[in-house]
């Protein structure tokens, strides 16, 4: 639990007074960085103190309370982490004990708790929004409604929620829109320009309008005012359409952030996650019933070797397999050795692979299909994807990704394989090189 992806990227080690006890440290990234909570961790070690008094601290409470959680024992665990916010908890210790407390509403399936716990860590305790989207304890929760309500409230920003991850997401976009700032400088400009103008025009409009000796042009003085008024009007107007095209950008950007976190079992059992298969794979998404995503998928085995060599690899998700989902076993996220395999949000993807052997080794397990874990997750993601196209939610569509993980197109029914070999180029074309 306890953000254990974080261990995967920066961390360092601060002892607390007590030298038998290791706690991890939120480590202060760059902007474009993603920052972690850390966590408390404990290790055995003697001491002739009681355990009673040692458990006086809202330290040594969040640290039984990871303990019992890794045993499963989750009940009392989430007893420990509100024992320690009692406690009085510095920034640190409460910070932990909030979100380990969420962990653990979380794996009970009581969505709301776990975001009331969320919301409180990320407005008072400065807790990093990529931490909810990283930690596979929080599987679960990133399915239900509660999340999406949270996470809307970290796009739109604000000093109590989210300002980093918003902060984030228009890094991000001014990257893909690089002269949005340009754009908005001129209307401001020429809005002020033309105000000034406007303010100038009408005492002489009035003057025209009176009449009498030294009256300017009545025709000519109403024409500069309309044409100020008119370019003040369309200016703002550019304004706030460029301001909603940034709103459906930051949107976008969150939805490809959520998606690079979707989680695969390739053939070869292993899981991962689908920013782990960026420059590898173009994944295409068939969302809809059990009989037709089976029919797409045996069309598709006809064009199995040209789709291939152009990297195409097939993700079925079957309306419904989410009522039910699974839960995994819990612990602190995942072991440490998948760990270090996870690449985290924010960074280069080149710095998030961990060597030239570690992605070829990758590359030889991707097979012509992958399955979903969480179908949850996965369901909820191509539901908002198809609300932000237009698309009645829960419709059979399908989801071309590019090479660099993000969407290349969609469409209602299953796709056409035939022209998507005829639109693809293969991994080795130049056009595919310039896609990574």
């Amino acid at each position: 639990m306890a953000l254990a992806a974080a261990l995967a990227v920066n961390h360092h080690l601060l002892c607390f007074s007590n030298p038998r006890t290791v706690t991890w440290v939120p480590t202060k990234l760059k902007p474009q960085k993603r920052a972690y909570l850390s966590f408390t961790c404990c290790t055995s070690s003697s001491s002739s103190t009681s355990p009673e008094a040692d458990l006086q601290t809202a330290e040594s409470r969040v640290n039984l309370g990871l303990s019992l959680f890794s045993k499963g024992r989750v009940k009392d665990a989430l007893a420990q982490f509100e024992t320690a916010l009692t406690l009085d908890p510095n920034p640190m210790e409460a910070q932990a004990a909030l979100y380990n407390k969420a962990c653990c509403h979380a794996y009970r399936g009581e969505g709301k708790k776990a975001a009331d716990c969320l919301r409180t860590a990320l407005r008072e305790y400065n807790l990093k929004f990529s931490t909810i989207l990283n930690d596979p304890d929080l599987a679960s929760f990133r399915a239900l409604p509660e999340f999406k309500e949270l996470q809307e409230e970290a796009r739109l920003g604000g000093e109590d929620i989210g300002y980093s991850f918003r902060r984030d997401l228009k890094l991000i976009s001014e990257v893909q829109a690089p002269f949005r700032g340009v754009r908005r400088f001129f209307y401001v400009a020429f809005s002020a320009a033309a105000g000034i103008s406007t303010f100038f025009t009408i005492p002489r409009l009035f003057r025209a309008i009176k009449g009498g000796d030294g009256a300017p042009d009545i025709w000519e003085t109403a024409g500069n005012a309309a044409i100020n008024i008119g370019g003040i009007i369309a200016l703002v107007l550019l304004f706030f359409w460029d301001n909603k095209k940034e709103e459906e950008q930051l949107a976008q950007i969150s939805r490809d952030e959520t998606l690079s976190r979707l989680p695969l079992r390739l053939s070869t059992n292993r899981v991962v996650e689908l920013v782990q298969l960026r420059d590898t794979v173009r994944p295409v998404i068939l969302a809809g019933t059990k009989e037709t995503v089976s029919l797409a998928i045996k069309k598709a085995e006809r064009f199995r070797t040209e789709l291939l060599k152009r990297g195409v690899l097939l993700v079925p998700v079957i309306w419904g397999e989410s009522k039910a989902p699974q839960m995994e076993k819990k612990g602190f996220g995942i072991p440490s050795k998948a760990a270090t395999s996870l690449p985290s949000i924010g960074e280069d993807f080149e710095k998030r692979t961990e060597s030239i052997a570690a992605k070829s080794r990758l590359k030889a397990e991707v097979r012509f299909k992958a399955e979903v874990v969480s179908p949850a997750e996965w369901e909820r993601w191509i539901r908002d994807q198809q609300k932000s196209e237009g698309v009645t939610p829960g419709e059979d569509v399908y989801i071309i990704l590019r090479l660099d993980g993000r969407v290349r197109r969609s469409g209602k029914g299953m796709p056409d394989w035939q022209q998507i070999v005829k639109e693809l180029p293969p991994m080795e074309a130049l056009l595919s090189k310039l896609e990574r």
